[in-house]
């Protein structure tokens, strides 16, 4: 009796039997010189289930593709629908995706709610620093583990691991506490020494328990630029990880051919590895970026009145009431044309670069190291 491992192999073997009488049976029947025995009744089975998959696949293809699409595109439509319309339409029954009249008044009081020019410049600022500095500290780390040997590289890479493992809530707390009352291991005490009284802006002052020198660096940018500066900003264990697997794909002969022409490891990741390294570094950005851009946690927990795109949008009912209503709470209802027009403004930019840039990012998601260890 044959094995399952003999039969498995039989079948195998019978596929492509059968697939090299199909290319006969084209080739033949191309060439005008079809011969009736190449064509088996198994063979005959064979072209007619052929023959069915390719009228029933597109058909099935067509509504998967068709659900997904409904699923993903669902509010962005309900969201172009709602933004450019008049609030009174919202309760006209015979309105449902067109509205009868368009208008920009929406976006103009949610511009002005949201602040959305200052808000917008703070936070492009914001996104384009971290994201320059997350890309450029997770790619010199990710090189590091990729192609150098050393002591504790192996508990180096769980610790990256574990970023992408733990979540921001366990740690948010010590964070917040380390930045609220920031030393800087000393560095707080030597710049009043030297007669500096802030820092970026915050007065320095001292401990009521131990007496020692700190000063507050909540709803200053440098919280979240610190963590990118030490790849541990938001997602950078992801990040990191993207580089590695990226840089253990490349040809180690491109090394080894930058050291004989005598490049030392920093000019070899400058002029040979980074170029090579285009499409993962591009990855990275975007995700950078779009990630920055959404974060509301790490940024609510550290900025108070340093508005970002995403705190504003958060807030944006409360607003709504405060400036438009006078005060009174109104339902959510009823001001639904503001709220959505706040989700458009908020995502456009986004939306904008993903249009310039999407055939760069798929093509380096499909050559980065998302795909194998």
């Amino acid at each position: 009796m044959a094995t399952a491992k003999e039969e498995k192999l039989f079948e195998k073997e019978r596929a492509k039997a059968l697939k090299e009488r199909h290319k006969a049976y084209k080739a033949a029947k191309k060439a005008g010189t079809l011969d009736e025995r190449i064509v088996s009744p198994e063979h005959t089975a064979y072209l007619r289930r052929k023959a069915l998959m390719s009228k029933v696949w597109p058909f099935f293809r067509f509504l998967i593709l068709f659900g997904l699409c409904f699923v993903i595109l669902y509010p962005l439509i309900y969201m172009f629908s709602t933004a450019f319309r008049p609030n009174i339409q919202m309760t006209d029954p015979s309105v449902i995706w067109l509205p009868k009249s368009l208008t920009l008044s929406n976006m103009i009081d949610t511009w002005e709610v949201m602040d959305f020019g200052m808000t917008l410049w703070n936070t492009v600022k914001l996104n384009l620093v971290c994201s320059l500095l997350s890309v450029v500290t997770c790619a010199i780390t990710g090189y590091g583990l990729a192609r150098f040997n050393f002591k504790g590289k192996g508990i180096c890479f769980a610790l990256v691991i574990m970023q992408i493992i733990v979540p921001p809530q366990i740690t948010v707390i010590p964070l917040y506490l380390q930045w609220a009352f920031f030393k800087g291991f000393g560095l707080v005490k030597l710049l009043a020494s030297m007669g500096v009284k802030t820092i970026f802006g915050k007065t320095i002052q001292v401990s009521e328990f131990d007496g020692s020198l700190y000063c507050s660096m909540i709803d200053v940018p440098i919280v979240m630029y610190a963590p990118a500066i030490f790849a541990n900003g938001i997602k950078s264990g992801l990040f990191i990880f993207i580089f590695r697997q990226f840089f253990r794909g490349l040809p180690i002969e491109l090394e080894d051919a930058a050291y004989l022409d005598g490049c030392g490891p920093f000019k070899t990741f400058v002029k040979i590895m980074i170029p090579n390294a285009s499409s993962a570094f591009l990855t990275v950005f975007l995700f950078s970026i779009v990630w920055y851009w959404n974060d509301y946690y790490i940024s609510s927990t550290y900025f108070n009145s340093y508005h970002t795109v995403a705190l504003q949008l958060q807030k944006l009912s409360n607003d709504l009431d405060q400036l438009l209503f006078n005060g009174a709470q109104v339902g959510t209802r009823k001001k639904i044309v503001w709220l959505e027009s706040g989700c458009l403004l908020s995502i456009a930019p986004i939306l904008v670069m993903y249009i310039f840039l999407q055939k760069h990012f798929t093509e380096g998601l499909a050559r980065s190291g998302l795909t194998g260890m």
